[in-house]
C-alpha cells in the first residue's frame, strides 16, 4: 500500500529540526555554556526526538507545512517528549525552562509554517 509523500518533506523536516537546533544553541548562548556542536547537540537530542515522533504520530511527509495538523504536532510532541526525555536522564525541567521551551519551539516550527502559508496566499 503506497503512500504519497509531498516533494517538500525533506526540506520541511530540516526546518523543523534546525529549529530545535538553533532553538538549543541560542539557550547555551545565554546561559554562557561552550557553544559546540556536541554541546548543541547534546542539549537539542531531546527535542529532536520530539520532533521525529510528532512526524511519524501525525505522517508529516503528507502535508509538512500545514499548521494544523503537522506543525501543531510535531510542536506538541517536541515539547511533551523533549522534557519527558529531559526529566528521564536527570536533565532540568523547571517551569521556567519549560514555558520558554514551549513559547520558543512554538514560535519556530509554527512561525516558518504560517509565513510560508501567507506568502503563497499572496502568490496565488
Amino acid at each position: 500500500m503506497p503512500t504519497e509523500v509531498d516533494r517538500r518533506a525533506l526540506p520541511a523536516l530540516l526546518a523543523d529540526l534546525g529549529c530545535v537546533v538553533g532553538f538549543a544553541a541560542l539557550g547555551r548562548r545565554n546561559h554562557d555554556e561552550p557553544l559546540t556542536a556536541i554541546g548543541v547537540l547534546d542539549t537539542a537530542w531531546p527535542f529532536l526526538v520530539g520532533i521525529i515522533v510528532g512526524w511519524l504520530l501525525c505522517r508529516g511527509w503528507r502535508r509538512p507545512a500545514a499548521v494544523v495538523p503537522t506543525g501543531l504536532t510535531v510542536w506538541v510532541c517536541a515539547v511533551v517528549v523533549g522534557m519527558l526525555v529531559r526529566r528521564g536522564t536527570a536533565e532540568g525541567t523547571a517551569l521556567a525552562f519549560v514555558v520558554v521551551a514551549t513559547l520558543s519551539i512554538g514560535l519556530l516550527v509554527l512561525g516558518w509554517r504560517l509565513v510560508l502559508a501567507v506568502l503563497r496566499r499572496r502568490a496565488g
